[in-house]
This record gives C-alpha cells, sequence and structure tokens, in this order.
C-alpha cells in the first residue's frame, strides 16, 4: 500500500477532511460517464477515484487507512506485510514484537524481565490527524475526539501475555481495543501540521508503560485554497485573455479583505504571486493563477474565438 487514494484524488496526505471531499465532488463531476460517454479511459478514472475515496472519504476509514501505511513502512520487507487481524487489521503480535525488538518466540523470556527492564518497554504511539477551521485555529478550541487503541485487559491485567496462560477476553493478547471520545485543547495562534502530544494516550503494552497520542492539526484551507506544507496557496482563476493581455482581478483573502492582483501580460497557468500579511494568521499567501472554466460560451464569443484561430491563437 502507499498514499495512493491521496494522489488520485489530487491533495496531500496532510489535507482536511473537508479539502478531500470537495477535491473528489469535482473530479467525480468532471470524470463521471455521464459526462463522457464511451471513454473508456474517463470510466477507469472515476472508478479509481471512487475507490479512493472509500479509503480516505470519512475520518474512520481515513485512520485506518493512514494505519496500515504507517504499519507497512514499519514492517516494510519483513513478515509484518500479513495484515491479517488485531487492530486495524495488522496482526498484534508482529505490533508488540516490534515494540520490543525481539520476534515472537521469545515472548516467554521476556516474560520474565525484571520489572526494571520491563520499564524500558513502552507501547506503540499513535498518529492521527484532526480537522479545525482557520477560527479555530486562531482563536483556540476544545474539541471532541473519537479514540480507538488497545487497552490492558481488564480480565487477566495483561498477564497472559507472552505466556501459555489463557484468557476469554483477550485470547491470550493481553490487549483488547477500547474506544473512547476525548477532549482535544487546541492551543490558540495554532499552525497547520502542528504536533500535539498527549502523554500515555497511545497504545497500552501488557508489560510496560503506554505509548502517546500525536495529533497533528489540519487547517481547512476552503474552497479555492490548499496547503503546501505551511505555505498557504490560494488559486485565483483568469481568463485566456487576461494571461495573455494582462490587466486585474480582485480576490478575497483568508482574512476576509478584498485585494486587487496586477497580472503582467504574458503570464502563464501556474504562476505565482507571493502576498506579506494576507495568510491566515497574517503570514503568507502565495496567489497562483489557474485558467476560467467555461461550460458555455454565446455566439459572440464562439465568432471571437473562430476569429482568433484564423489567427493562429
Amino acid at each position: 500500500m502507499s498514499d495512493g487514494a491521496y494522489r488520485i484524488l489530487g491533495v496531500s496526505s496532510d489535507a482536511s477532511d473537508a479539502q478531500i471531499k470537495r477535491n473528489y465532488r469535482r473530479l467525480a463531476r468532471q470524470y463521471h460517464p455521464d459526462r463522457n460517454p464511451n471513454d473508456e479511459a474517463a470510466e477507469e478514472r472515476f472508478k479509481s477515484i471512487q475507490t479512493a475515496y472509500e479509503q480516505v472519504g470519512s475520518t474512520e476509514a481515513r485512520a485506518e487507512y493512514d494505519q496500515k501505511i504507517r504499519m507497512q513502512e514499519m514492517f516494510q520487507g519483513g513478515r509484518g506485510n500479513s495484515f491479517s487481524g488485531g487492530f486495524g487489521g495488522f496482526d498484534i503480535g508482529d505490533i508488540f514484537s516490534q515494540f520490543r525488538g525481539h520476534g515472537q518466540n521469545n515472548r516467554s523470556k521476556q516474560a520474565q524481565e525484571t520489572n526494571s527492564q520491563s520499564e524500558n518497554i513502552k507501547g506503540s504511539d499513535i498518529e492521527s490527524g484532526l480537522d479545525i477551521t482557520l477560527e479555530e485555529a486562531i482563536e483556540g478550541a476544545e474539541i471532541k475526539f473519537s479514540h480507538r487503541r488497545f487497552k490492558i485487559c481488564e480480565k487477566c491485567n495483561g498477564s497472559s501475555f507472552g505466556t501459555s496462560k489463557s484468557c476469554s477476553t483477550c485470547v491470550g493478547k493481553g490487549v483488547i481495543t477500547k474506544k473512547s471520545t476525548i477532549t482535544i485543547k487546541v492551543p490558540p495562534n495554532a499552525k497547520h501540521g502542528q504536533l500535539l502530544r498527549l502523554k500515555k494516550m497511545g497504545h497500552e503494552h501488557p508489560q510496560g508503560i503506554p505509548g502517546d497520542l500525536i495529533i497533528s492539526l489540519r487547517l481547512d484551507a476552503d474552497e479555492g485554497r490548499r496547503w503546501e506544507g505551511d505555505r498557504l496557496i490560494q488559486e485565483v482563476a483568469v481568463t485566456i485573455t487576461t494571461l495573455l493581455l494582462g490587466g486585474q482581478v480582485k480576490i478575497r483573502t483568508p482574512l476576509g479583505k478584498r485585494v486587487q492582483i496586477e497580472i503582467p501580460a504574458g503570464t502563464k497557468i501556474g504562476d505565482r504571486r507571493r502576498l506579506k500579511g494576507h495568510g491566515h494568521d497574517g503570514g503568507l499567501l502565495d496567489i497562483e493563477f489557474v485558467l476560467s472554466e467555461i461550460d458555455n460560451i454565446n455566439p459572440e464569443q464562439r465568432k471571437a474565438l473562430e476569429d482568433l484561430r484564423k489567427v493562429g491563437l
């Protein structure tokens, strides 16, 4: 597995859920079979878009998908590539053996380690994303978060892990999957991609201390905007004549201000301008010029285009 779902939908892996949905809707309209009759290539693209959205289109599905990517990277080239059973479709034994740096054949021996040695054992950290609005990022917020992790089995208190003991609740794994709702406190003036670490809120280990929960904040850039790392990009649609001949266009910035942009003659699609002080937090805002989409043209416009084609444009 790779981050193919994000690539197909034309977003980065740190895009907000809202941005993923917007891109999906745009691409689905563009490649829908009704709009592209008898076009097998468009139909295949449409199917891949649908599949990608099923993988990352909901918060729960996306968390599962991201977890699988991280686990594949963790176990790449080893037997951990077999994702059967356990949390998120992974083998729990592989996960714990990775925590400890040993194979499962050493479990019984490891179960007899001293308490001081056990203190060095730690459950896996959990990495997850949290969508917030630009307003929540500026002002701070408390947001409910659905959390799922391994918790030590309450029946055997984890004692069945690594031994021949049986436990009807955890089936000898020492942990079970638990879901809960927690509150994430987003600090004021939060940044896109900022990490919040919640100590001991990761996976619990039956013979060690819990890992941490690491939350990556994802700011929804709103329609027509996207993040590239920590840079905010705003697309500005302009006509072909404005690109060729130059002109002006007015935009609304993330801060709600109206700004007039000068477009030099000969501007190309994808060219950018940088505006200082107009980002969501008063930082940088990069303007990217894109071509205006025209669904229908009137007879006068058609005649003008025909005349341009005659002269080589």
